[in-house]
């Protein structure tokens, strides 16, 4: 069974608090927009498609609230203004994660459009908005299966020796059920090699310097009984060296793919896709069509996200009281008192160094000059 890491259900919104993982299974409630901000800017809940979908439905279940207490404005246009500045501030919390911006304009249209509707009430912008919300989330785990079995089907296709018919694939940071509404896009690929019986083994890096590898995909793949094995992240090249290992592809996720196909992902994805291109191993980026953004037309209009210095200087762990047995989690120093630290969260790799950018109407590969037409995939 595939982890749940979003639970909504009749206007309650509750999520795994990440921050908890792996050491413990903890679900949050989240009750407004102002939780559902906080629980994205500290990242109890991260990944560009998960961070869209608990914005939305945190504010859904303010609204549900809302409704239900009779605190709702009684004039259409008053709710659909309200709905638009709880938007605009979701937003703000994770801005290098398209799917965020993607989906606040889509809502937005929706709650314009319902409440210039003649004869549209406060009520009626309300329902569409939460019904909208409550469809992302549907939508999504549907999306990710697709881009699962695209990859698969692509890796098995391109990027196996001939007479091989099980792949070794290395991902890195968290793709899986934690970063999305459920299955994953990048780790959706590995889920769907798993089922088919054509995956050989997978390798995860620990992704320095928050660990979403070692905390977060490498507690779903035990938990879904996936044969894996976790590497740091300077382990990788030793890894791809080895003839024994043989790596077919490396498939990561992303937080934005520009129109040219250069994508923003987690900090470490551009030293894996310069080694996979030394290494001759297949490079994919695995994202819904909502993290394509065509408005923006190249890598370097992307705006990098910066986190803080803690996140390098200091580790989080699970400590047993040896008297009592009792498991608390302690934060430890493990950096100089006084260093300068530069923490960006993404780099944006190249798309030259990328092969395939799997979405859910299939793989996008460059043309015969080595361009990707990624508008293409809207048509």
């Amino acid at each position: 069974m595939v982890l749940e890491a979003i639970r909504y259900k009749d206007g309650k919104l509750s999520i795994i608090d990440q921050l908890q993982l792996p050491f413990m299974e903890r679900y949050i409630e989240i009750k407004t927009s102002e939780e559902g901000w906080q629980a994205i800017k500290n990242m109890q809940v991260r990944g560009a498609p998960a961070i869209a979908i608990v914005a939305a439905l945190s504010l859904a279940s303010e609204l549900h609230e809302l409704s239900i207490r009779n605190k709702i404005s009684t004039r259409a246009e008053d709710v659909a203004a309200f709905i638009m500045e709880r938007l605009e501030y979701l937003v703000s919390s994770r801005p290098t994660a398209v799917n965020l911006s993607d989906a606040a304009r889509k809502l937005e249209v929706i709650v314009s459009g319902r409440s210039q509707t003649p004869g549209s009430t406060a009520q009626d912008v309300v329902n569409a908005f939460i019904q909208a919300a409550e469809g992302m989330l549907a939508k999504d785990v549907e999306d990710n299966t697709r881009i699962g079995e695209n990859g698969a089907k692509w890796i098995l296709m391109n990027a196996l020796p001939t007479h091989h018919d099980k792949a070794v694939v290395l991902t890195h940071c968290n793709t899986g059920s934690l970063a999305t509404a459920g299955y994953g896009t990048a780790l959706g690929v590995i889920r769907s090699l798993m089922a088919n019986n054509t995956l050989q083994h997978a390798y995860c890096t620990e992704t320095r310097p928050y660990n979403q590898g070692s905390r977060l995909t490498a507690f779903e793949l035990v938990h879904d009984k996936i044969p894996a094995t976790l590497i740091t992240d300077s382990m990788a090249a030793a890894l791809l060296a080895r003839p024994e290992t043989s790596v077919n592809a490396i498939v990561v996720g992303a937080d934005r793919v520009a129109a040219n196909g250069d994508t923003a992902n987690k900090i470490g994805t551009y030293g894996l896709a310069v080694l996979a291109r030394y290494h001759g191993v297949k490079f994919l980026v695995a994202a819904p069509l909502t993290t394509i953004d065509l408005a923006t037309k190249s890598g370097g209009d992307i705006v990098i996200e910066e986190r803080p210095s803690s996140e390098v200087t200091r580790v989080k762990g699970s400590r047993e009281d040896d008297a009592t047995g009792d498991v608390r989690l302690e934060t430890i120093s493990i950096a100089a008192e006084g260093i300068n630290v530069w923490n960006p969260a993404f780099d944006v790799t190249p798309f030259e160094l990328i092969d395939g950018i799997i979405t859910e109407k299939g793989v996008a590969e460059k043309d015969t000059d080595g361009r990707f037409h990624l508008e293409e995939l809207f048509n």
